[in-house]
């Protein structure tokens, strides 16, 4: 379980979205409003974010709390990016993996995060791993659930599907193996944001001085935050935000998010 954001905008201080607003992530890494599962985020954070004319991310992860770290809050003040990927981890089960088990997980030009948790873990994957090549599980950079869904993630991205499909058909094919699983699941490649909604809470909101944001909860009390209905697919712009609905593979008649008509946020 954990709480995540990822915005897309005009350039700012990492500072005045993950720290600076009353409700923000840092604060939900002890106090979060709308969190189900677990009620403290203390195993882990991170912070990847884009700079002007690179497409590889750089990020900033540690293995324990946000609060208990005095170089976040100098690097939060002074590092400013236009498009950014954060969360703060309340582990599913302890682990040896430390910081390498914290989110955003990367791979070129993507940061990815996972809130929630895969039912039956870690046997209830285990007919999945075949499907994968063999460098891929055994570049892992952690030994838990989140960084299993992020190589099946990866392996479709890598194959050449777009990040809505990619998503879509990863947490379809989870969910079906593991049936009652949390997946909301978060991508940003720097220019666009995905997500899902599965299981869990997620919010959009589009800022009236101009990006989107995509977070767990909301930051602050803004009338504009819009919740995501629960087996949803989103795909987000600096503009735009589109829905599509997704389709639980217990049901017989599921079809994929490619197969769904798409439905524009208001």
């Amino acid at each position: 379980m954990c709480r995540h954001l990822a915005y897309l905008g005009p350039e700012e201080p990492l500072g005045s979205l993950l720290v600076e607003p009353p409700h923000s992530l840092y604060r939900q890494s002890w106090a979060p409003r709308r969190q189900r599962y677990g009620t403290v985020n203390a195993d882990g954070f991170g912070v990847g974010w884009y700079a002007e004319g690179d497409p590889v991310p750089a990020r900033y992860r540690r293995a324990g709390p946000i609060w208990a770290d005095p170089s976040f809050a100098d690097l939060a003040r002074v590092v400013r990016s236009g498009a950014l990927l954060a969360a703060v981890r309340d582990a599913t089960l302890p682990g040896a993996d430390q910081e390498a088990a914290a989110a955003p997980f990367a791979g070129g030009p993507w940061l990815f995060s996972h809130n929630g948790a895969v039912k039956g873990w870690p046997g209830s994957l285990a007919p999945l791993v075949p499907t994968l090549p063999a460098v891929d599980v055994l570049s892992m950079e952690a030994r838990n659930d989140s960084a299993l869904v992020w190589a099946l993630v990866l392996a479709r991205l890598r194959g050449g599907d777009e990040e809505g499909q990619a998503l879509a058909d990863t947490v379809l094919e989870v969910a079906e193996a593991a049936p009652g699983s949390r997946l909301n699941l978060l991508l940003t490649n720097g220019e666009t944001i995905t997500a899902t909604a599965w299981g869990d809470t997620l919010f959009h909101l589009t800022r009236p001085g101009g990006g989107t944001v995509v977070a767990s909860e909301p930051y602050d009390d803004d009338p504009h935050w819009q919740e995501v209905p629960d087996r949803t697919l989103l795909a987000a712009s600096r503009t735009d935000v589109l829905l599509t609905p997704l389709k639980d593979p217990s049901d017989p008649l599921h079809l994929s998010a490619s197969a769904r008509p798409k439905e524009p946020s208001t």
